[in-house]
């Protein structure tokens, strides 16, 4: 009997069953090669900041990282490429590359580094779903990685800094997109009437951008002219994840309100009550400031003294 699999992965959001590029991946191939997983968020301790996922758990194995995640489910026979020509593979591993190189640092930029949607939307996300301190350092954490790989791939000379690059990652990210859809046509998926290994890594790459609801993003614009990409995504979310999408957890940060309100009423009720105990005090006449005498003036001494 075959050992049971969990995949560990950011939990859901915007009608997406993970907001997560690479959980997002991991979750339509299973859904494609029919891998039966027991889906759990991540558990929101110290390892959110350094644990990788998504994170495969089967037997004493835990396999990360998307490529070699679908290795593993195709050597437990589930696999959704196996019809697939030498050929289509080629391509798929081309279109993958492509995907890597064009795309990815354009939606790390959209989500990590423009300061609008980070301050609005990725950062708000993030932190309501890590509990204090984490909230402060799991999306400051994550925007960093983001730039430094940003700049790590793209910032050769001359563009050095990140304002230097946006042109042209943005630039090569419409082109990829462009290329997708010419790709995919008027077809369902990218290779017949069945979804593959390169239908789940376009869905995880595009899908967030197509559902987050963004104040500033360029490229979700230009995504929004590709009629054929908007609805290759909501096919396969209406398919495969409409009955049993993952309920996410309930954000941290809900709680942490919860409480804090409640502290704040009984702080406010006990200073309300302290302050009419200091009214009654000061009303009582037992505790009446005593005042003495005023000083005699001089006038009215001198009317004292004997003659």
């Amino acid at each position: 009997m075959a050992a049971a699999m969990e995949l560990r992965c950011w939990g859901g959001d915007w009608g997406l069953p993970s907001v997560h590029t690479e959980s997002l991946i991991v979750l339509a191939y299973t859904k494609f090669s029919g891998a039966e997983v027991t889906v759990s968020p991540i558990d929101w301790t110290w390892k959110t900041i350094t644990a990788t996922v998504p994170e495969l758990l089967c037997g004493d194995s835990a396999v990360q990282e998307p490529a070699q995640i679908l290795n593993f489910l195709r050597k437990q026979r589930f696999n959704a490429d196996y019809e697939l020509t030498a050929r289509q593979g080629a391509d798929t591993m081309a279109y993958i590359a492509l995907l890597e190189e064009k795309l990815r640092p354009a939606l790390l930029h959209t989500f990590w580094v423009d300061a609008e949607n980070y301050a609005n939307v990725t950062r708000p996300w993030f932190a309501s779903r890590s509990p204090f301190p984490l909230n402060f350092l799991v999306p400051s954490c994550q925007a960093n990685t983001a730039l430094s790989r940003i700049l790590l791939t793209k910032g050769e000379a001359p563009l050095h800094r990140i304002t230097e690059v946006e042109g042209k990652i943005y630039s090569d990210a419409k082109e990829c997109l462009n290329l997708l859809s010419y790709r995919l046509g008027t077809a369902n998926y990218f290779f017949g009437n069945s979804p593959t290994s390169l239908d789940a890594f376009v869905f995880g790459f595009v899908a967030p951008l197509h559902k987050a609801s963004l104040p500033s993003s360029p490229l979700q614009s230009h995504l929004r002219q590709l009629d054929n990409l908007i609805r290759f995504c909501d096919s396969i979310l209406a398919v495969y994840f409409s009955s049993d999408r993952p309920c996410p957890l309930p954000p941290v940060q809900e709680t942490m309100d919860a409480n804090l309100q409640k502290l704040t009423q009984l702080v406010n009720k006990e200073s309300n009550l302290i302050e009419k105990m200091d009214d009654n005090l000061r009303s009582s006449p037992q505790h009446k400031p005593h005042r003495p005498d005023p000083k005699p003036s001089l006038s009215t001494a001198k009317s004292s003294t004997p003659a």
